[in-house]
């Protein structure tokens, strides 16, 4: 329910843009008061959700394909926009060298841990979103380039992103690095007031949430369709019926995450709401699990070699079998395994990350 719920209230933020209510959200209580309004984030999550359900019912081509279409260069282009945008403003050129220049006083191997975790968002890993489509894909599709191209697009959008909101929240805050901290704090309280500050920052702001809506709702899709989509092949359930299964869990699961901020405050497990329980149980502990089962499943049970025949299907020889081979045997456990660790020991209170 994560990415629902959080859609929900990129929704709220866009609507009150919209409503040329920039001042408004920029104010020091807007996000706090809105998330403990329960029911407020109820309506929103439950349109974000019901958007993206009726995506998945409409099927592979008629639904998931043809609103990524339409979705994905929009996407990239409102990137762009704002990213010049953002790089133009007074001041935002320290914004860019913070960013992009290397400070070694700062380097530790909690970040190293802290980026190797983010690899999981960036990259979909160990969500079952990568097999899931992947089974989607024409048997003449090469595999490597496929990978290459993720490659290319995932780090320029990564950097791009960067370019957008570090820039402006940097010149905003005068250089302080502590407004620059992840998480909703900074796309919610953080950069509403940098754009209200800012000229044209309604029509930025627009533009912005705009932006995040587009890349919220194509993770929903993704996310749900892998979820879906094994409904349908292991139990042999209808698309309809996968579907509504999907949406009474994504609904359960996201009214306790929406309410836990407001009537069920006091609600808590391991200390955490139900939201930051949800994130943790998922992000830190299940998916650094699954990778370390993928990396087991490929390397012992089905075997290279397998891997290797469907890659050469296209007729093209394996490239990186090599550093594929290590990697999977070897690397990539020892690193989900370290991100699980540190993760675990982080929201314990044993080591900060």
């Amino acid at each position: 329910p994560y990415y629902s719920v959080i859609g929900g209230w990129v929704i709220k933020y866009l609507i009150e843009y919209f409503a040329g209510h920039s001042k408004t959200l920029a104010g020091d209580a807007y996000f706090t008061t809105f998330i403990s309004n329960g029911w407020s984030t109820e309506i929103c999550f439950i349109i974000f959700t019901l958007f993206t359900l009726g995506i998945i019912y409409a099927g592979v081509r008629n639904g998931i394909e043809r609103v990524s279409k339409f979705m994905m260069p929009i996407l990239i282009v409102l990137s762009l926009i704002i990213a010049v945008y953002s790089v133009t403003r007074p001041g935002a050129i320290e914004g860019v060298k913070y960013f992009l220049v290397p400070n070694f006083d700062h380097f530790s191997w909690m970040t190293v841990v802290s980026a190797m975790g983010q690899m999981f968002y960036s990259l979909s890993i160990a969500m079952g979103i990568l097999i899931t489509f992947g089974s989607y894909m024409k048997k003449d599709t090469s595999i490597e380039k496929s990978t290459e191209n993720v490659e290319i697009f995932d780090t320029a959008i990564a950097i791009m992103a960067g370019l957008m909101i570090i820039p402006a929240v940097f010149a905003f805050s005068g250089g302080n690095a502590e407004t620059l901290k992840s998480g909703p704090a900074l796309m919610f309280i953080t950069i509403p007031k940098v754009f209200a500050n800012m000229g044209f920052g309604t029509a930025i702001g627009v533009v912005f949430f705009l932006l995040v809506l587009f890349a919220a709702v194509t993770s929903s899709i993704a996310l749900t369709e892998s979820a879906v989509s094994t409904f349908e092949d292991e139990l042999h359930w209808s698309r309809k019926k996968s579907t509504v299964f999907m949406g009474m869990v994504m609904l359960l699961l996201g009214t306790l995450s929406c309410l836990g901020y407001g009537p069920l405050a006091n609600f808590k497990i391991l200390g955490m709401q139900f939201l930051d329980f949800f994130d943790f149980i998922t992000n830190s502990v299940m998916m650094p699990i699954a990778a370390i089962a993928t990396c087991l499943l490929v390397s012992k049970v089905v075997g290279v070699d397998k891997i290797e025949e469907e890659i050469k299907k296209d007729g093209q020889a394996f490239r990186r079998k090599k550093i594929f081979c290590f990697m999977i045997k070897y690397l990539c456990p020892l690193f989900a395994a370290i991100i699980l660790i540190s993760s675990v020991a982080n929201a314990f209170g044993i080591i900060t990350m």
